[in-house]
């Protein structure tokens, strides 16, 4: 009890001695043990940055100084802290009521080079990747590079190219990034193949679709590389192809590319489901507009009852119709076709609805993505502007203009919302491809020999949407260089303008004992007037040269021979509603033009033409073709045709008949005593009237894959050209002979093999002439090869 009460005395006084210095000491030690205890962080320290200062790495931070401890805040931090890419390891630690970050950071990019490269251009490459000189480097950015650089390769057809990125360090954080690149053989399209199509033959569709077949002339252009993108567009081209043609119901089930074990190129499979095919059936129009007269827009409807299925025309039918509409006062009128199959009759019934649309105003339209194209030329394929109303099947058509220039890989149009709920911005968004082009061609026909020409081709000259083309051609009997521009909006109306500039000279020695020489130019204007129809209107002004004429040529020929001027004003109106241009089946073409010389110049005459030809599917690979052609040419104000403006016509016309192988020719022997004219050929003289007829029917070989895109054809022929000008009758009678002429008929008949072959079309004909006259000159055997490529 006395030591426990001694004890407590003590204590007290050393208590009193220190009570100050004492309570204060303790006091703090608890506080901070409070504080740690509870785990709030007090302090936030940086180490191991140079660039970054530290006040910025903390406002990435989602906790700061004074918030409680929390481990999950540190994990998010340090997500966030990579995430800038700024730094190349983070450390996160706790140092009592202080957190440490510590961090590496990465290091800044000095240099991007390439090595290995051939094919693609450094410049190229440079543009594609994303690292550039001083920025941040990082592992994801120049793996993200690599794919860039691949893709970039695969699009060039270089599938089993490799990329591999090396870094070499430098002082001061700083590293130089070189993509060693082994580039690897390139991987082209060996083969197209088509599954399914039954209307239409594999050679037929590789013509509708962009991408080609590897040959030995590939490397002027590179349609054949593969790429997935032309891929897409193959399969839409093949979708509207058939859509146009009646197919209504077709289906593109996939298009496949599969390279070859050996990696030297890629077979490249459509799948086709091609459906039945229609006509179409009743066509109505519906309104429900108040007071709009649907009687009176008939002439906007396009389609026609018991006509073959075409999308093509069914989509004009409603840009037609909703301008109609508007016309009437419904600037927000809007058509819709709907359609009703009769599958008995395979028909398709079309109601064009039309009602009043919402009434939202185009606010803007922006472009995005021409780098080179100027913004008019892709504005003025809308049919809408700035304040107008907004139309979503008319900005499809729009959108489907502009794919068709051929100036873009891809087009897409999206409707943005404007300032306002009633309107809306168009964002138009282009990727564009190369549009120029250099072709050379070649073949060979045996009315010329060796035939090649050279082309070079601007489809959108300064990124103004202009035509322009220099072209070199020739053979052993011809040379001939011309020069074409066109504006193809004339004054921003649908009016292409242009004018051309020629020089040609052509060998006809063994035809009619001269060579002729023209050069000149060509002021011309088309525009449609109708569906399928153009108008063409053209002044053309040459200087024409008969020159080196033969010793023992027609009198009609030597006094020809000289210099003249022809000035000229004609017009062409043509109709085309052929299903394949290049390679038809069905459809029809005709055209009739007239040329009015006259208009200053030497010479007078009035010159007219028609043609028409029609294609008739007898079963889906037969078809037969009709082709009938006249011409007429005769003088005015008292002047007579010269010798070079006549017709001069042969096989080309009626095979079985040499180049200027029928019609008027010098006799070359007196019309009273038959004897021979000394020193006179028996030079064709041309004639001023002409007709021919063609029938043809075109079949496939049977066991020949229609993959090989050969076919066999058998015709008849038949055709006249005579009346020749006074001026060679007059000219042939000085010299004491006479001109054999006859309107007879000429017939011939053969057959011909046609191959869509991979350097181009080649046909072979075998005729023989079933009706001529006796100087007429024939041949059993004509050939003709050409290849633009």
């Amino acid at each position: 009890m006395v030591r426990w009460t001694l004890a407590r005395g003590l204590l007290a006084a050393l208590l009193v001695l220190s009570a100050v210095p004492l309570s204060l000491g303790l006091g703090a030690s608890f506080g901070e043990l409070s504080a740690h205890a509870q785990g709030v962080v007090q302090q936030i320290r940086v180490e191991g940055n140079k660039r970054v200062e530290p006040e910025t790495i903390r406002a990435y931070l989602t906790f700061a100084p004074g918030d409680t401890y929390d481990p999950a805040q540190i994990d998010e931090s340090l997500k966030v802290l990579f995430a800038t890419g700024l730094f190349q390891d983070v450390r996160i630690r706790r140092d009592g009521p202080t957190i440490v970050i510590v961090i590496v950071e990465n290091p800044i990019v000095g240099r991007v080079a390439f090595e290995g490269n051939r094919e693609i251009e450094d410049d190229t490459l440079s543009s594609e990747v994303q690292l550039k000189s001083r920025a941040v480097y990082t592992r994801a950015r120049v793996q993200a590079d690599v794919q860039r650089i691949l893709n970039l390769y695969r699009r060039q057809g270089l599938y089993g190219a490799q990329v591999d990125p090396k870094i070499i360090n430098l002082d001061s954080n700083r590293i130089d990034v070189v993509f060693e690149i082994a580039e690897g053989p390139t991987t082209k399209v060996r083969a197209i193949n088509f599954i399914g199509n039954a209307a239409f033959s594999d050679s037929q569709l590789r013509y509708i679709i962009s991408t080609t077949q590897t040959n030995i002339l590939s490397f002027l252009k590179g349609t054949n590389i593969y790429d997935q993108d032309r891929l897409s567009l193959d399969r839409e081209l093949l979708r509207q192809f058939y859509m146009k043609n009646g197919y209504a119901d077709v289906r593109i089930i996939s298009a496949t590319a599969d390279l070859d074990p050996a990696g030297r190129g890629f077979f490249i499979t459509f799948t086709i489901e091609e459906g039945e095919r229609y006509r179409f059936g009743i066509i109505e129009v519906e309104s429900a507009l108040p007071s709009l007269k649907t009687d009176a827009l008939g002439p906007y409807i396009l389609v026609k009852s018991r006509k073959w299925f075409n999308s093509d025309k069914v989509e004009k039918t409603v840009e037609a119709l909703t301008l109609g509409v508007s016309l009437q006062g419904y600037a927000f009128g809007q058509v819709k076709p709907r359609f009703d199959r009769d599958l008995s009759n395979r028909t398709i019934n079309i109601v064009f609805v039309i009602d009043e649309g919402p009434r939202v105003y185009i606010e803007r339209i922006n472009i995005a993505g021409n780098i080179r194209t100027e913004d008019r030329v892709i504005r003025r394929q809308f049919r809408l502007a700035e304040g107008d109303a907004f139309n979503r099947l008319l900005v499809e058509v729009a959108r489907k203009r502009l794919r068709a220039l051929g100036f873009f890989k891809t087009v897409e149009v999206e409707a943005e919302t404007g300032s306002s709920p009633d309107r809306v911005v168009l964002m138009v968004k282009v990727v564009e491809q190369p549009s120029g082009e250099l072709s050379f061609g070649a073949g060979y026909s045996t009315s010329e020999g060796v035939i090649g020409d050279v082309a070079i081709t601007e489809r959108n000259l300064m990124g103004k949407g202009q035509y322009v083309r220099l072209g070199f051609s020739g053979s052993l009997d011809r040379a001939q260089v011309d020069f074409s521009f066109t504006e193809p909006y004339f004054l921003d109306r649908n009016l292409a303008a242009g004018f051309d500039l020629f020089h040609k000279e052509v060998n006809l020695t063994e035809e009619s004992s001269f060579s002729q020489r023209d050069t000149g130019g060509n002021l011309r204007l088309g525009f449609p007037i109708a569906d399928n129809t153009q108008m063409g209107l053209r002044y053309r002004i040459a200087q024409q040269d008969l020159f080196d004429v033969a010793n023992n040529a027609s009198l009609a020929v030597k006094e020809a021979e000289g210099v003249s001027i022809v000035s000229s004003v004609g017009y062409t109106v043509a109709y085309d509603s052929r299903n394949i241009p290049s390679s038809p089946t069905s459809g029809y073409f005709a055209s009739f033009s007239q040329d009015f010389a006259g208009l200053g110049g030497d010479v007078n005459y009035v010159r007219s033409v028609a043609d028409a030809r029609a294609y008739y599917p007898i079963t889906n690979k037969i078809t037969l073709v009709g082709r009938a052609q006249g011409g007429n040419i005769q003088g005015w104000g008292g002047e007579d045709v010269r010798l070079t403006d006549l017709f001069f016509k042969g096989g080309e016309t009626i095979r079985g008949f040499k180049r200027a192988g029928y019609g008027p020719r010098d006799a070359c022997e007196s019309p009273i005593t038959g004897g021979r004219v000394p020193i006179c050929a028996k030079d064709s003289l041309g004639g001023q009237l002409f007709w021919a007829t063609t029938a043809e029917v075109r079949f496939p070989f049977p066991y020949i894959p229609d993959s090989i895109g050969m076919q066999g054809a058998i015709f008849v022929d038949a055709g006249s050209l005579w009346d020749p000008s006074q001026l060679a009758l007059d000219a042939v009678a000085q010299e004491g002979s006479f001109i054999l002429d006859s309107a007879g008929v000429r017939m011939s008949t053969g057959f011909s093999i046609i191959w869509q072959s991979p350097l181009g079309p080649l046909r072979a004909d075998f005729a023989e002439a079933l009706l001529k006259e006796d100087f007429d000159k024939t041949e059993f055997f004509r050939f003709g090869a050409s290849t633009n490529f």
